[in-house]
């Protein structure tokens, strides 16, 4: 089985190159080329975007394309190394559910404030008033 391209930061390394066989034909499958396609119209960068909620939102503009199964597919099959297709988040050839945004992740979760006792918010309390 050949190996998937190495990348950094999100772009190919000189000389790689990534097979894009299959996307211009799914694309030009379209009955019309004016037709509806989401990732056609507006801001193209949005499919690879780093922040979680702008992924979210080409997830959402996916919803009802007509070419998204085909396009999910086919991105399956190219193991995509990045961005949104056929309505879910590729990261290095595999579909996630949700992005993680940039930074290390928490040691420990974070509690809620709601979660906590009223002793303990009259115990702070004294705290900081001694």
């Amino acid at each position: 089985m050949p190996s998937a391209p190495a990348f950094t930061s999100g772009k190919a390394l000189t000389g790689d190159r990534i097979d894009t066989t299959g996307v211009a034909e799914l694309l030009d499958s379209v009955a019309s080329p004016e037709a509806a396609l989401p990732c056609r119209s507006g801001d193209a960068d949005l499919w690879f975007a780093e922040a979680p909620a702008e992924l979210e939102r080409a997830k959402y503009l996916c919803g009802d394309c007509p070419v998204r199964a085909s396009c999910l597919a086919g991105a399956l099959a190219r193991r995509e190394p990045w961005g949104v297709w056929g309505g879910e988040i590729f990261e290095k050839g595999v579909i996630v559910e949700r992005k993680r945004p940039r930074g290390r992740p928490r040691k420990h979760p974070v509690v809620p404030t709601t979660a906590r006792t009223p002793s303990s918010q009259q115990s702070s309390g004294q705290r900081s008033a001694a």
